[in-house]
């Protein structure tokens, strides 16, 4: 018995026959082409990914170029993106990003040859792109272009040298036997790739691209990560008491919302990862005396406990994207106050370690709201991903314009002297919160027995409180719900309605009333520019 070698293009006996097509083995070699490109992309990710941790995560091809994407994403988009993956919108993007590199990754490998490096091109832009998001983040390092130079290196290193084994050296082959030496001798290429060797290399580098991710990650968390320093972290004592008891049950959700549960909506890919060490806060710009202050500085200021509601722009009506927390902190009139605004400034821009920025009405800051800076959410030190090791908390006005996480300057200026990050993208400026409300019991299209059933939901208007909330079934009449306790201005409260359901497909509706008697908006308009309006509804099937 005979065997016969695993090469793609081994020819059956004698010359290989340049008239008949051999569309297998063409396929296959492109196939393997293809998979070169996937596997130099993944050995480009995953040692970018390594080589930035031992700068910072942010430098890493990948979240650079994630980054820059956020930062261009048009408006649309982004609201289209929230809509549909909510506070999964990141993931969302980093799979949006993964399949496009898969993509052009499969072409630059498909492309690539021996004689022309046009897939090595394609990677090459690629870096070119890579060093660029990275240099140009704010807070970016200039050595932040490291970590996507290496990677891409590793990249078109291994995407040549596969090619070469999928591409190799053309044998001359003559024409006939004994042909005349007075006419040129034709050449063509004899494919003699080993398909298993060319699996075993590309799995094993796919392999060692997957340890190098993972281990970047690893490593990262190990150099960078600051859970070590939130762990032992001490919350102040605050000068006041919050009573969080709360008459909640009836399916209706938590007064308080769990950290866990809480909403997050940002621009940060990654969440910085600031000691409370090394954060600072630089409070400047049209003030008499500006200045700097750490955290065992602040921490020699009165602490406050407040309850604060707060709302993302983007919260569709009878959307999720809002929660309510006990947060401690300093009152930002203090630091204010220290600094001495002048008397013509009517916006403080705040900023991010990440860049992003917020323009706040200074009153917000400087009335009887006690806007905080907050340390501790709900008794713990603030998660990293809502902002640790401080942020912002103000009542009453869209987060986009007032919550700023990671929080390291506030500067005192006009709104017709500077733009903060979402109003030089087509958002209002100011952002106060709108009237709403909810339906959190029955869920819509659920199916209830006939007779008593329980309505409940939330409703908010920071910080002008609720005076009251009604419900209505289908076109009848409006009725008066039951607010329960906690009644604060700066939260939202719960509510509940017994209905005495008939069988039969019924529609519910609610509004609420603020505390100075408006009623809410029945017109509805998309989140942009300034949030959301309309009256929530849900369908209801009683049997």
């Amino acid at each position: 018995m005979t065997t016969t070698p695993d090469r793609l293009d081994e020819p059956d006996s004698g010359t290989p026959d340049r008239a008949t097509p051999r569309r297998g083995p063409e396929r296959a070699v492109i196939a393997l082409r293809a998979l070169n490109g996937v596997v130099a992309a993944a050995v480009t990710i995953g040692v970018g990914q390594l080589v930035a941790a031992l700068f910072d995560r942010a430098a890493s091809p990948l979240y650079a170029v994630g980054s820059a994407v956020i930062d261009l994403t048009p408006k649309g988009v982004r609201e289209f993106a929230i809509s549909t993956f909510g506070t999964g919108d990141k993931v969302a993007l980093l799979v949006g990003i993964g399949i496009i590199v898969a993509v052009l990754a499969v072409i630059a490998g498909v492309i690539e040859r021996r004689s022309r490096s046009w897939g090595s091109a394609m990677f090459a832009a690629f870096g070119i792109l890579g060093v660029a998001a990275a240099v140009t983040r704010p807070g970016g390092g200039a050595d932040w272009f490291v970590p996507t130079v290496v990677g891409v290196v590793a990249g078109i290193v291994f995407l040549q040298w596969m090619a070469r084994r999928l591409d190799p050296a053309p044998d001359p082959i003559p024409d006939a036997p004994g042909g005349s030496t007075d006419e040129p001798v034709h050449t063509q290429t004899v494919p003699t790739t080993d398909r298993r060797a060319f699996l075993i290399g590309a799995g094993t580098a796919g392999a060692g691209a997957v340890i190098a991710g993972v281990g970047g990650v690893a490593l990262d968390h190990r150099l960078n990560d600051v859970g070590r320093d939130r762990a032992d972290f001490v919350v102040p004592d605050a000068t006041n008491s919050v009573d969080t008891a709360a008459d909640g049950g009836d399916g209706l959700p938590s007064f308080i919302t769990s950290n866990s549960d809480f909403y997050r909506i940002d621009t940060a890919l990654s969440p910085p990862q600031i000691t409370s060490g090394a954060w600072s806060l630089r409070v400047h710009g049209m003030v008499d005396r500006e200045f700097e202050i750490d955290m065992a500085q602040l921490r020699r200021m009165p602490a406050i406990e407040k309850m604060v509601t707060l709302t993302c722009v983007s919260n569709e009506v009878g959307g999720t994207l809002i929660g309510n927390a006990t947060w401690t902190g300093y009152r930002v009139r203090d630091l204010l106050a220290r600094a001495g605004p002048s008397p013509d400034a009517d916006m403080v821009l705040s900023r991010s370690s990440d860049g992003f920025t917020a323009g706040t009405p200074i009153e917000a800051f400087t009335d009887d709201r006690d806007s905080i800076l907050a340390v501790a959410m709900n008794g713990a030190p603030l998660p990293v991903e809502h902002g640790y090791p401080a942020r912002l908390v103000v009542p009453g006005l869209y987060g986009y314009v007032s919550a700023t996480k990671w929080v390291t300057s506030l500067e005192v200026t006009r709104f017709d002297r500077a733009k903060a990050y979402w109003s030089t993208r087509g958002w209002s400026e100011k952002g106060p919160i709108k009237t709403s409300s909810r339906i959190d019991v029955p869920r819509d299209l659920a199916d209830v027995r006939a007779g008593r059933v329980m309505v409940g939901g939330v409703a908010w208007a920071q910080p002008r409180g609720i005076n009251a909330v009604q419900v209505r079934v289908d076109d009848g009449a409006w009725r008066t719900a039951t607010l329960r306790a906690p009644d604060l201005v700066d939260t939202w409260r719960l509510w509940s309605w017994e209905w005495d359901a008939a069988p039969g497909d019924h529609v519910l509706t609610v509004r609420a009333i603020d505390g100075e008697g408006r009623q809410q908006s029945a017109v509805e308009s998309r989140p942009d520019p300034d949030g959301a309006t309309g009256l929530h509804s849900i369908s209801v099937t009683v049997r």
